[in-house]
């Protein structure tokens, strides 16, 4: 199914849930999709080259992905989460601002194609509607390294007559913009030094791919990346790390409803934020190798927290912790450091009978001691898994809309809900 087609099946589907039920069972973690992204745009490196990528997710925002790689030449075949993608000697370098306004990540072809082709034509990307993300930091980088820019008709048109190394500081540790530059400093030679990068384990993985591809890099997970290119790439076989925020997401479907999740083949480690104030708040926590399990544990406690950059507690889980926080015992205080606009689910979470009070971007949680079932629709795309989880803990019964956000990042949320004991259903809306 194309991008297209996801996207208007999401605008008629409806999720309904029976809730009240304690979810329990055991799940395996998908791949990352901000991991696989990325990597996936990596590939146009390559020059006549191939990149195999495993435990791809597949869901909207990859299609997404392989439809513009696509446009610009790139041949794409996925099957059982494994990716080939074959590059040509010759690829384009203007992207279709028909693809590029899905998706945010559509700005990381960017980097790529101005290292590859000297220039690139990318309109002004889309995505989640949660505040201004602005690509000031990834155009600022890349004229540092020798390219000009020109905003014309909503779109960057970048030009170089050849990339050269430089020393960057990026105002703020993006993680786009950290792996943009990660990405064109790839085929200049010399080195390149990244500071105040971004330390996601995201970053971690495209680093491991493009050392694959035959690049020197040091220091990635540290503020401080070093990369010393090449002028051709190899071919390369790489696997993206399992999905921390989509683990999370069910960890706390667990958490929500009081009953005893496990989700096996994550990285503990990339999850310590959330675990952290799980036993904060009184609940408990196992972690066996690589699987971790909540446990039921009477009705917990409200914590405070504020969203930062990696190893910080994650912006893309602030919607999901907050539904957990409705149903604490006491006050939660939430507050929101890296987007501006990221608590438009407050008021559906209102409908549902929370109690949440807006202090600019902090949020005041108040717990109470249940949830009723309503029709609400997501904002965003965890703004809809909140939704989503706080469906699961209400009484009666709840209708999720708008759900071309949550395909964007949960493969298989149904089947996997359901595998647990959840009581959920797609209808067709109008």
């Amino acid at each position: 199914m194309s991008s297209v087609d996801l996207v208007s099946e999401g605008k008629k589907e409806r999720l309904v849930i029976r809730g009240g039920e304690p979810l329990k069972g055991v799940l395996t973690a998908q791949g990352a999709k901000n991991a696989a992204l990325p990597i996936m745009a990596s590939a146009l490196l390559l020059r006549g080259g191939r990149l195999t990528i495993e435990r791809v997710p597949d869901l909207q925002d990859i299609h997404t992905m392989m439809d513009l790689l696509d446009h610009l030449g790139v041949k794409v075949e996925m099957k059982d989460h494994r990716m080939t993608l074959d590059v040509p000697e010759e690829i384009s370098w203007e992207t279709p601002a028909s693809l590029v306004r899905k998706m945010r990540a559509s700005s990381l072809v960017l980097g790529p194609l101005v290292a590859r082709c000297g220039r690139a034509v990318l309109p002004l990307p889309g995505g989640c509607a949660i505040g201004s993300r602005p690509i000031d930091f990834h155009v600022k980088g890349l004229a540092k390294m020798g390219t000009s820019f020109e905003l014309v008709q909503g779109a960057f048109h970048g030009r170089t007559s050849g990339l050269k190394p430089a020393r960057i500081y990026l105002d703020f540790p993006s993680v786009g913009a950290t792996e943009n530059l990660m990405m064109a400093a790839s085929l200049v030679e010399g080195e390149t030094i990244l500071e105040n990068a971004a330390r996601e384990p995201e970053v971690v993985n495209l680093a491991e791919t493009l050392r694959a591809m035959g690049v020197e890099i040091e220091g990635e997970g540290s503020g401080t990346i070093k990369i010393r290119g090449a002028k051709e790439l190899k071919d390369a076989h790489v696997s993206v790390i399992p999905d921390r925020i989509e683990a999370s997401t069910y960890l706390l479907a667990g958490v929500i409803t009081g009953g005893k999740v496990t989700v096996r083949q994550i990285v503990p480690e990339h999850i310590e934020a959330l675990c952290s104030k799980l036993e904060e708040a009184g609940i408990s926590v196992e972690i066996k190798g690589d699987d971790v399990t909540v446990y039921p544990s009477g009705r917990y406690r409200g914590v405070s927290l504020k969203t930062l950059p990696y190893p910080g507690f994650p912006t893309d889980l602030q919607p999901q912790i907050m539904a957990a926080m409705c149903l604490a015992e006491g006050t939660s205080v939430i507050h929101e450091s890296v987007f501006e606009s990221r608590f438009l689910h407050v008021s559906e979470f209102k409908r549902m009978g929370a109690q949440v009070d807006l202090q600019g971007n902090t949020a005041i949680v108040t717990g109470v001691s249940k949830l009723v079932g309503a029709e609400v629709h997501a904002s965003d795309l965890r703004a809809g898994a909140a939704l989503v989880l706080m469906g699961l803990a209400a009484e009666d019964e709840t209708v999720v809309c708008d759900l071309e956000h949550i395909w964007r990042g949960y493969e298989g949320i149904v089947e996997k809900l359901r595998a647990l004991g959840g009581k959920v259903i797609v209808t067709r809306g109008e």
